[in-house]
């Protein structure tokens, strides 16, 4: 009984007499736990960093919308040069198809883009991105109609010669703030204006920049201007729900494969490709960062605790009169191994503490960049725990063999060493 009772003492006066070694040689202390002080701050800064890219990428992900998806035309690498344009390309038939046949697909619309010259009055801009599409591209894309309205369904049954703006289109074509019931030439066809919509930008990491004019005008209208095999025919939509993609591709190749007449043998001639299923790419891609990060660090830990090892060893070649000394007056060996493994664990925990003040000053400074990717950038909790924890290990792994070196020494022996 009288054991376990002093058993706290002992931890508290063994902590006390490792902090008092450390402060007496704080320099080569500093020193030897650099290696630590690396690696934690390393963890720190690559897991936060990690951590902040992904939260900017998944952001800029979502402000497509986590249930939206895009059928592109492919040209299949297994079979280059098999397929003609007429072939790969996606068709309106193929798109009202899947319209009937895909309980998953929530809204479609096929869309077509091209660019022309537009004019209004004496006021002409060249290459305009000019986009055709259905009534429910504004529902798809989510984007909001400032002035007039819509498109409608009577606009693509007709193949009305009507058109939406962008907020950017009537600045640059010095259109009224309100310029419903104004025409516009594009490609030489005269479009009345019926509505504006909001200026949308890609995002920076998928090449978004400065705003530009676009104009939109129906499906229909686009494939009469526009009728000949081209690759910027592509079908976009939304989902009944984010977790329905494998459904989607499944439906959707069904359909287009059976519809191509394609064989069992046979590649796709098209790419079904999904916000979630970039979403949950980068969280793979993600997971795979940090591990590989963490296992890199952890060959600092290790050289870290190399050295600690080593300075430990030579610790004990300078203090053998001490320990012989503390033996002498009845110290047992347990004591002693305590003494010197709480040193080693000491040590490595005073790198780590260091070590997540430098992660954390890193993360500040990424954090501060102004309008930078890092905003989002934090540590979680277990990176803390992992540094720490690790260094804690580390500190006992390797400071294991210079305790059970003292706790064995004899006593006079140790007296007796000069």
């Amino acid at each position: 009984m009288r054991l376990l009772i002093t058993i706290p003492q002992v931890l508290v006066q063994t902590l006390f007499l490792a902090l008092g070694q450390l402060w007496a040689n704080r320099v080569r202390a500093l020193l030897t736990t650099l290696g630590i002080v690396i690696g934690v701050a390393s963890t720190i800064a690559i897991v936060g960093g990690t951590q902040g890219l992904k939260a900017f990428v998944l952001k800029e992900f979502e402000s497509f919308g986590a249930s939206r998806f895009v059928i592109f035309p492919r040209n299949p690498r297994e079979t280059p040069n098999r397929y003609s344009p007429q072939q790969i390309q996606l068709k309106l038939r193929e798109a009202r198809l899947l319209e009937r046949t895909c309980p998953s697909i929530a809204r479609l619309t096929p869309v077509k883009s091209f660019v022309a010259q537009v004019q209004f009055g004496d006021r002409v801009e060249q290459n305009v991105r000019i986009t055709g599409m259905d009534e429910d591209w504004h529902l798809i894309e989510g984007r909001t109609i400032i002035a007039g309205r819509p498109f409608s369904r009577i606009d693509e049954e007709e193949q009305r010669a009507v058109c939406i703006v962008n907020d950017k289109a009537v600045e640059e074509l010095l259109l009224d703030k309100e310029p419903s019931s104004q025409s516009i030439l594009v490609g030489g066809r005269k479009f009345m204006v019926v509505g504006v919509v909001e200026t949308k930008t890609l995002p920076t990491i998928f090449g978004g920049g400065e705003p530009l004019s676009e104009v939109y005008i129906p499906f229909s209208a686009a494939n009469a201007m526009k009728p000949e095999p081209i690759f910027g025919l592509f079908i976009q939509g939304t989902m009944v729900s984010p977790d329905a993609f494998d459904d989607l591709e499944a439906e959707v190749r069904s359909a287009l494969r059976r519809s191509r007449e394609l064989k069992p043998d046979d590649p796709d001639t098209f790419l079904v490709r999904a916000t979630e299923q970039a979403i949950s790419s980068i969280n793979r891609v993600s997971v795979g960062l940090t591990i590989a990060a963490t296992c890199i660090v952890t060959i600092s830990l290790i050289v870290g605790g190399v050295g600690i090892m080593n300075i430990m060893l030579a610790s004990v070649s300078e203090r053998t009169r001490e320990i012989g000394l503390r033996k002498a007056v009845g110290a047992p060996p347990i004591v002693i191994l305590t003494q010197f493994l709480v040193e080693a664990v000491v040590l490595c925990l005073s790198g780590a503490l260091i070590g997540l003040l430098v992660g954390y000053g890193l993360i500040a400074g990424l954090r501060a960049i102004p309008d930078g990717p890092m905003a989002g950038a934090s540590v979680p909790g277990w990176a803390v725990a992992l540094s720490v924890g690790f260094s804690a290990f580390t500190g006992i792994a390797f400071g294991m063999f210079p305790a059970i070196k003292a706790a064995r020494l004899d006593p006079i022996e140790a007296l007796r060493h000069e």
